[in-house]
């Protein structure tokens, strides 16, 4: 079977349908393939901030995420065993709250979002192959489906949406021209939660190494994600759920939180997820969310990007799919906005997902922003992307919380002076990434190209 449209989108989840939406809505055609049959789920902890709100409206699904009735969380909060920052966002394009929405219903009001649009969506077919002409530009895809049918589609331009372990990335030969490895895993279960007077608020806690979250959702459950360091992953693999429930129990805030909910699935766990960016854009292709960057898991700023970014690059290509040379400056443009607006969160998240003890330099910050009126929407201003983070954590701040941990009878300064040299030490190389980025990426692609 041969066949031709204008796109061809591999994976149809958050990325792929917010570009098939994108793309069929300016009049393109579209098919877009995933090996999953819908509703489906897949790993993920699909938290929502405001600005998850603006891009599930931007592409016109509003509606249908709000009929899986998830529970809205107009407040949020962070805390140690001493402190909680716990408050209201600040309104984000017209939201002003959060949710976290199980993927069955997201992704599949996502894909009856983008077939209304106008878009293809082929389940259950495999890409095995990508078509090229004769200077290697990609021209379309082959495919297999679950009936063991084959057939071929051609097109200008392949979408590769289809994750971190992408088909399309690896049979283009990409490259990571940045990587970052995680300190932390993930092991997550749902929860049965009665608890009405808390499903209103999205709640992460640290204790010693250990950083933990429990996020209302829909189904009236929660989702109970811990991160722990990846030292403790050889006690996960080997006794994932004895070694779970022993994490809950020992957190007094997470224990206390959980009282009357009671654990209705398995324990699902996450060891290797390292964040990178990758050269997502060649001669016919491109590759969008997760498939061309992703960050630690820490901030939950997945499921925006995908949303955002794929659509945004459809908007971008739709109107010169049919003049390559001006398709691949769009193309360029793209992944250049992408990566000006990820690497600040990219570089945040890389911080936090480090397996660091709660520092006294950090339990002063945790108090200063819970005492201080609008505080906790600050944190929650990062998390939601209205400022960067070194907007909200200045140097002026740092030497008040400083001094704040020097004048605490129960720190030692050598800790604080510790914690400052190793925080020195990491802000410095954090400044010599974001300078060099630039620099290296475009190495990273003449290298690429020279091995090709």
């Amino acid at each position: 079977m041969s066949e031709r449209t204008e796109v061809v989108v591999v994976g149809a989840r958050c990325a792929g349908s917010a570009a098939s939406i994108a793309l069929a809505r300016r009049g393109r055609s579209v098919i877009a393939l995933d090996v999953a049959a819908f509703p489906s789920d897949t790993l993920s902890t699909h938290l929502f901030f405001p600005n998850h709100w603006a891009e599930v409206a931007a592409l016109g699904a509003l509606d249908r995420v709000m009929a899986l009735d998830p529970p809205l969380h107009p407040i949020a909060g962070i805390g140690t065993a001493r402190t909680e920052v716990l408050g209201p966002y600040t309104d984000y394009e017209g939201f002003a709250f959060g949710s976290c929405v199980r993927r069955p219903g997201l992704d599949l009001a996502l894909i009856e979002t983008a077939r209304e649009a106008g878009a293809e969506v082929r389940e259950r077919t495999r890409v095995t192959g990508l078509l090229r002409d004769g200077t290697g530009r990609v021209t379309g895809v082959e495919w297999t489906d679950h009936d063991g049918r084959t057939g071929t589609i051609e097109a200008q331009l392949v979408i590769g949406a289809d994750g971190r372990r992408s088909t399309v990335g690896r049979l283009v030969g990409t490259t990571e021209h940045h990587q970052w490895p995680n300190g932390r895993m993930m092991a997550y279960a749902y929860y049965r939660d009665p608890r009405t007077e808390l499903r209103d608020r999205a709640m992460q806690w640290r204790q010693d190494d250990d950083l933990v979250t429990v996020f209302p959702c829909d189904g009236g459950q929660s989702v109970v994600l811990l991160m722990p360091p990846t030292s403790r992953a050889q006690e996960f693999r080997e006794r994932s759920v004895e070694t779970y429930e022993k994490t809950v129990a020992s957190i007094e805030q997470l224990r206390e939180r959980l009282v009357g909910c009671e654990r209705e699935s398995n324990v699902r766990c996450s060891f290797e997820h390292p964040s990178y960016f990758r050269h997502s854009t060649g001669p016919g292709w491109a590759l969008a969310g997760d498939a061309g960057h992703f960050k630690d898991p820490v901030t939950a700023q997945g499921i925006r990007d995908a949303l955002r970014f794929g659509r945004l690059l459809g908007e971008r290509v739709a109107p010169v799919l049919d003049h390559p040379v001006q398709l691949a400056s769009a193309l360029q443009a793209w992944e250049h906005d992408r990566d000006q607006q990820c690497l600040p969160m990219y570089q945040w998240a890389n911080g936090l997902g480090l397996p660091d003890h709660v520092s006294p330099i950090e339990h002063a910050a945790y108090a200063w922003f819970a005492d201080r009126p609008g505080g906790p929407s600050e944190v929650l201003d990062v998390f939601s992307r209205k400022r960067n983070a070194d907007e909200v954590f200045t140097p002026s701040r740092l030497a008040r919380w400083i001094a704040i941990a020097l004048r605490d009878p129960t720190t030692s300064r050598g800790g604080v002076a510790r914690t400052l040299r190793r925080d020195i030490g990491r802000e410095v190389a954090r400044r010599k990434e974001l300078a060099l980025f630039e620099r290296r990426r475009t190495a990273s692609a003449r290298n690429r190209a020279t091995s090709l």
